[in-house]
This record gives structure tokens, sequence and C-alpha cells, in this order.
């Protein structure tokens, strides 16, 4: 854009500084918003992206197993669940937990939706959260460097934590709701969480290839489209987020669930991340070519698994949203927290008629 000094009647010197501004302006605020939120600085994607500007998740650290015979045997009142209600991953565990009936055999507590530079933290003044029951820390940066001195890799959420032995057992969700699933089924609440089985033997395969797809396109996808680096890894990471919930849409119009008449964890692990979508995705992570409602199928099956007590009662949008919307300052510089839009997941849904048992 070509400026006539002239005809603004600003001399060459005030120009200057008025570009000097303007060339400013974008650090300034995000300086300014960041004082306004916290004394902590927000929280820094970048070495999470590479040379071509596209989002890389980190693989988890801790892959320990709950098993018989093994280190961390299977026991009530052992093991504790550090989550956040905002995190996707970590909602995943607390679906689980809860429809496998463990709520007394397996602890929990959740940080503060707020993470900026020092990461997840405690703070008992936010709605469900509380201290740290076990440490006291004050961030789980700290529960991870006592357990694992010079650890320096990703502080994230869910961990699973063995209050005996004082270590972490896993932070990888997949791996997490696999061990509710069967590692703790002699403690199950009733005989009919005893038997649910989220991953048959039979279903496996199914199970297996639609995990394929859902998690690099649609789970880790949104993730992608948001801390894209350049346009090209935007492109990359839009297209292929909207093109499989096109084949999602496809799928859902042939079988209730995403491998045929049985709920099972690919339904777990693709429900963090679709009603997390139209509240926030769409928007904050420029994920805006469609809506989740504007999927017929989609929609339908979205709002019946949100009205099973499992998934809803586990759900906490005002975690998500002001998670989403003050943390990532990046993003969103002034950490406001946007209105929209007006959702009703408890609308009556056709998934049981259009597919009977």
């Amino acid at each position: 854009m070509f400026i006539n000094a002239a005809r603004l009647g600003l001399g060459f010197s005030k120009l200057q500084s008025l570009c000097q501004v303007k060339l400013l302006l974008p650090s300034l605020l995000k300086i300014q918003s960041v004082k306004n939120m916290s004394t902590e600085k927000h929280v820094d994607v970048s070495s999470s992206v590479n040379a071509k500007g596209a989002f890389v998740r980190k693989e988890s650290a801790f892959r320990n197993e709950i098993k018989e015979g093994g280190e961390f045997p299977p026991e009530s009142g052992r093991y504790h669940l550090y989550v956040s209600l905002a995190c996707p991953w970590a909602h995943r565990t607390l679906i689980s937990r809860k429809l496998k009936g463990l709520e007394n055999v397996i602890s929990y507590t959740v940080v503060d939706f707020l993470m900026l530079e020092n990461g997840w933290r405690f703070n008992e003044k936010v709605e469900q959260c509380e201290k740290d029951p076990i440490f006291d820390a004050k961030y789980m940066k700290d529960i991870y460097h006592q357990v694992s001195p010079g650890y320096t890799g990703r502080i994230t959420v869910p961990v699973l934590f063995d209050k005996k032995t004082k270590k972490i057992v896993n932070n990888e969700s997949s791996e997490i709701i696999r061990m509710f699933n069967k590692s703790f089924n002699a403690y199950c609440a009733t005989d009919g969480q005893r038997e649910l089985d989220f991953y048959p033997e039979d279903l496996r395969s199914q199970i297996e290839e639609v995990n394929g797809w859902v998690y690099p396109n649609i789970n880790n996808g949104v993730y992608r489209c948001g801390f894209a680096r350049s346009q090209e890894a935007y492109d990359l990471a839009v297209h292929g987020l909207f093109e499989h919930l096109d084949k999602l849409e496809d799928l859902l119009s042939k079988q209730r669930y995403l491998t045929g008449c049985q709920l099972t964890e690919a339904d777990i692990r693709l429900y963090t991340t679709l009603i997390r979508f139209d509240p926030v995705y769409h928007g904050h992570f420029k994920c805006n070519k469609k809506r989740i409602i504007d999927y017929p199928n989609i929609w339908n099956y979205l709002k019946e698994l949100y009205q099973k007590p499992e998934f809803g009662e586990t759900t906490n949008m005002n975690h998500i949203t002001k998670h989403y919307q003050m943390s990532h300052t990046s993003i969103n510089p002034f950490a406001i927290v946007y209105i929209g839009p007006d959702i009703n997941f408890n609308d009556p849904h056709d998934r049981a008629t259009k597919f009977p048992v």
C-alpha cells in the first residue's frame, strides 16, 4: 500500500515513526495481553513446529503398563489420575474410567484450565480443581521433575501415577484407556461394567484401521491446522481434516458407531475432538470450512454420545473454551473468550431409530 505523506500532512520523520509503531504493535499487544492475564508468558509451541511450519506432536515419554505380575499390578486405591477437563487426550481417560465403573478405584485431580509458560498448574480456586494431593506441587512439571530428575520432555496430561512407588506409570492416553478397559476388571462397580469391552478381539482390526485415519487427520488434525506456521502446512492439514470428516459422515450414514453396532474405544477417542470442534476448533484453530452441525450424521452421532452420562458428565465447556482462548495467546493475543456458538447437545438425535438394536 502506498502512503502519500504530503496529502496526510505528515513530514518524513513523523511518517517513519508511525511505520515503526505499526511494525512494533503486534509484539506490544502480545506483551500487554500477557501482562493483563498473568505474570507468566504464553505457551510456546515453536519447538513442535518443523522447518516447513507444520505442527508435529512429540511422543509420550512414560509407557509402562498395569498388569498382573508386573511392576505395576492392578490394585484399588493405588493409582491416581492427573487430568485437565479442557484437554481432549485427558478427557478420554475420564470417560473410560466412568464407563468401567472405576470412580472409587482410581482417584483423580483436575488441573487449572489456564496453561501458560510453566504449563499445567494446580489451582483450587478454579471450579472442579484442587491442590495436588500427593506432593502439594504447584505445577505438573514439579511432579515430572520429582519422579524423574533431569526430565526434559513434554509436560502433559493425562498422567497415571502410582501412589505406592511414587512413579509415573503412563502419560499416553491411548494406552491408559486400554488399561482401564481390562486391567481393573476385578474392581469394576458392577458386573455389567466388568463385562464391557471397548477393545474386543473380534473388532480390533477395525478399531485400529479407524484409529489409523482419525488420529492424524481429525484428533491431531485440528492442532495441525491451529498451530501451522506456514500457509503450506495449514492447507495440507485443513484439506486432510475435512476430507476425513466427509469420510466420517459417509461412514456414520451406514452404521451407528465407528466399527458397527457396538461402542468401542474408537468412539471414545473421536468424541473428545468432535465435542470441541464447533465451540473451539472451528474458529480458534481456523477449521472453518464447515461445522460439525453441518454434517447430519456426525451431528446426531455426537448428540447421542454426549447424552450418555459417561460422556456428557465429563464434558466441561467452561474449562474447554477458556483453556484454548486464554492459553494460546499467540493465536488470541488479548485472551478474549468469545461467546458462541449456541449449541444444544441435548437436542433429540436419530441414531436409535435409524439404527435400531
